[in-house]
């Protein structure tokens, strides 16, 4: 049995904001409208509403990234350093596993895995496996190797880089991936819609961060640490993106849709100026979060003490619900792959925002109880697979 562990709750607290709001854009996947259709960040095309159902998801996957780094420093303040090498290098091929076996298969619903697609929990599992390595090897290249990748990757988009080929895969796979498709056959593909390194260099800096959260630091401190760093990513987001130089693939327009031009900076991959814009409030919402006290962070929070738990259930449950609402819609067996890869999601098919928020809510709210109950089984049990879900 655990008991005592040493945790800073606004961890939890932030981590739980993040799952909570990133089931709202696999909600909107499945269930919107035009999800297949349109492009929801497109200022010509898109609502004011739709445009920020998609734009507040952009901080979850920063952001989780970034506590992961943090959590992973933390866990391996209790092992040797080749305990904590290996239990990374362990835990990010079992992600990287989870990911193409367990995630794709909840996605698609598709037991021939005919499209395979890479996301958040391969980069988490390859940055994790880039960790324990370099850990094992020197931790003090993690702060500037992380900050290297976080600023300078943006480089690349002055660079001559191979086009097609295996040359042009690697350096999409490892650096720019942008929905690339790579094909290992006829009918079968992989969607590599993460690039390893620059969220890898957002682990890296999470996990140097972790200093700043072990049992010895001073709170006021930490929290004037967070605050700083994070008004500083602020201000260089909107420095940067008014100068229109350096940081970002996409140069916004001065018009009628200025604003929501100015926010649409690149997630695939990360840019300079999406990091600073979402790792900023992020990292000020971390010192806030520190000393509050209410029921809500409560509930929040147990979210995120679960969040690979309540990731692959929120996703198969969604999925349930969307051959539950296909075939109550009158949709037939002969409409299940009307639009692959996905299954059971017709292109036509869909809602308003009004619905897919509700849908959501549920979702989440559902998922309340089996969450509570997991967290306190992790809580009472030491079982040593615990630690990989």
């Amino acid at each position: 049995m655990q008991k005592n562990q040493y945790r800073i709750n606004s961890i939890d607290i932030l981590r739980g904001l993040v799952m909570i709001i990133m089931a709202l854009d696999h909600t909107r996947d499945y269930f919107h409208s035009s999800a297949i259709t349109a492009d929801p960040m497109n200022p010509e095309t898109t609502t004011i509403p739709l445009y920020f159902t998609r734009w507040i998801t952009h901080y979850c996957a920063p952001i989780f990234v970034l506590l992961s780094g943090i959590s992973a420093f933390l866990s391996s303040k209790n092992k040797s350093r080749k305990e904590a090498s290996a239990f990374l290098i362990k835990r990010g091929i079992w992600l990287v596993i989870v990911e193409i076996v367990i995630v794709t298969l909840g996605i698609f619903f598709n037991p021939f895995y005919n499209f395979i697609m890479l996301q958040v929990i391969w980069a988490i599992g390859c940055s994790m496996i880039l960790l324990g390595l370099l850990t094992r090897i020197s931790g003090k290249l993690i702060l500037p190797i992380g900050l290297l990748l976080v600023v300078g990757h943006n480089a690349l988009d002055y660079a001559n880089l191979p086009a097609t080929g295996f040359a042009a895969n690697i350096w999409k796979v490892f650096f720019t991936a942008r929905g690339t498709i790579i094909p290992l056959g006829p009918a079968h593909f992989i969607g590599a819609f993460y690039a390893i390194l620059p969220w890898t260099g957002i682990m890296f800096t999470g996990y140097a961060m972790g200093r700043w959260f072990v049992k010895e630091m001073d709170a006021s401190r930490r929290k004037k640490l967070l605050l700083i760093t994070g008004s500083a990513m602020i201000v260089l987001f909107i420095v940067s993106r008014l100068l229109q130089g350096y940081g970002d693939p996409g140069r916004w327009v001065n018009g009628e849709h200025s604003l929501l031009s100015f926010l649409d900076t690149s997630k695939y991959p990360p840019s300079l100026q999406y990091t600073c814009m979402t790792l900023g409030p992020g990292m000020i919402l971390l010192a806030l979060l520190e000393n509050i006290k209410a029921r809500w962070t409560d509930v929040v929070s147990i979210y995120g003490r679960v969040p690979f738990f309540y990731y692959i259930l929120h996703i198969y449950l969604l999925h349930f619900l969307l051959v539950i609402v296909f075939f109550a819609s009158g949709y037939g067996m002969s409409q299940i792959a009307s639009d692959p890869p996905f299954l059971f999601r017709p292109r036509n098919f869909g809602y308003g925002l009004p619905v897919v928020y509700l849908i959501w809510i549920s979702v989440v709210g559902v998922l309340y109880l089996p969450c509570k109950w997991f967290n306190k089984y992790k809580m009472e049990h030491g079982q040593w697979w615990l630690k990989y879900i």
